[in-house]
């Protein structure tokens, strides 16, 4: 689990630094900007805001690491035996983050509604990037990046609002 923390969060500043790469080799390709923009016509708006959504998902994300994952790593968390071996009782942080909290839960489902969009533009970006565009394929792809982009967040919102609502107990 240490392991993959580490890729994650390489993978996340990786990502940071190439999105603002490519957001600052864009400004000087093209230092005089439109005088009429296209809008709609040539691309989804949230294909344009891909920055001001990762700015979101990553405000999102400090919340998220300072709720959960300090707790678990640094701070500690109480502990739950199971199968007589102690456990971190990350349900109970859970439980009592979310319930009866609904500004955390608005946050939360804002960041992942953010990440739903990154996601629509970001999943069939990754396969153009590396070169799979073709006429056949590109439908296929796009559907599966909307699929994804639709069910991974509902999953991550489905739970603080589950909590919030009491649904889980």
């Amino acid at each position: 689990i240490r392991t993959m923390e580490l890729g994650l969060f390489a993978g996340l500043f990786a990502h940071i630094y190439q999105g603002l790469m490519l957001w600052r080799d864009n400004n000087n390709r093209r230092p005089v900007k439109y005088a009429v923009q296209a809008g709609n016509a040539t691309s989804k708006w949230y294909s344009r805001s891909m920055g001001l959504l990762g700015t979101l998902i990553l405000l999102f994300l400090v919340l998220h690491l300072a709720h959960f994952w300090v707790p678990s790593r640094i701070t500690g968390l109480e502990e739950v035996l199971i199968e007589g071996k102690p456990h971190h009782n990350l349900f109970l942080k859970m439980k009592q983050t979310f319930e009866g909290q609904l500004w955390v839960v608005i946050i939360y489902v804002l960041g992942v509604l953010s990440l739903a969009y990154h996601l629509a533009h970001g999943f069939q970006s990754a396969f153009q990037t590396m070169g799979v565009n073709h006429k056949r394929y590109t439908p296929l792809i796009m559907a599966a990046g909307y699929g994804f982009s639709i069910l991974v967040p509902l999953a991550f919102a489905s739970m603080p609002i589950a909590f919030y609502m009491g649904w889980v107990k």
